[in-house]
């Protein structure tokens, strides 16, 4: 055992942790993304969806704490590298070009991935810690959560907070899993891309069409 927290312990455990976690997140944005498109399909289709989620009773409650304890592994790993890395290289980043060079997701990482946990736990006081009934319906929430001009500034900032983070996030993953290979790492790097401009565009849009009904 003490071979499985010893690798857990150094570097090379850490990144494991942080592109499993983070692919882990990666499949939960398409999930949650996929869910708030029936939105388009107007009130009933989404409080049926939002009812039919609800039916799994229990099995929510342990996909959240799931993703609770995938959000804690992910930051405290992720800033535990990020202060390692500076105290042991003051100077700054030094970055492998081949593996992807300097980009803006590459360099600010960290900070939007603190950005986005700001967002994440407001996002869950606005919509998840509420006490719904008859008269506060999830969809009614949402619409007046995304009608509120302040608050859909931050949503739309987050959002592409988001995208900027999952665009190096993505294929930083899977290079870190043994991927790094000249012939698929430009193919996964594209996906990436386009993975980020789906999940900008994707979550991005919902407030405008929130504010056009």
């Amino acid at each position: 055992m003490n071979w499985f927290t010893n690798t857990l312990g150094s570097s090379i455990g850490k990144k494991l942790m942080m592109a499993i976690t983070g692919l882990c997140f990666c499949g939960f944005l398409v999930v949650h993304l996929i869910g708030n498109l029936t939105l388009y399909g107007g009130k009933d289709f989404f409080s049926a969806y939002v009812e039919h989620l609800h039916s799994y009773g229990p099995l929510v409650t342990v996909a959240e704490l799931g993703l609770l304890a995938l959000a804690i592994i992910h930051v405290l790993t992720g800033l535990t590298l990020f202060f390692g890395n500076l105290g042991a290289r003051p100077e700054g980043y030094k970055v492998n070009k081949n593996a992807g060079g300097r980009t803006i997701g590459s360099l600010t990482m960290p900070y939007t991935g603190i950005l986005l946990l700001a967002f994440i736990v407001l996002h869950l006081i606005q919509l998840r810690f509420v006490n719904y009934d008859e008269t506060m319906t999830v969809f009614q929430n949402v619409s007046n959560t995304l009608s509120q001009p302040a608050y859909v500034i931050i949503y739309i900032a987050a959002v592409i907070v988001a995208a900027i983070h999952v665009s190096h996030g993505f294929w930083s993953a899977f290079q870190t899993l043994g991927a790094n290979h000249p012939k698929y790492m430009p193919l996964i790097q594209g996906v990436g891309i386009v993975f980020s401009l789906v999940v900008g565009i994707g979550f991005g849009l919902i407030p405008g069409y929130i504010l056009s009904l």
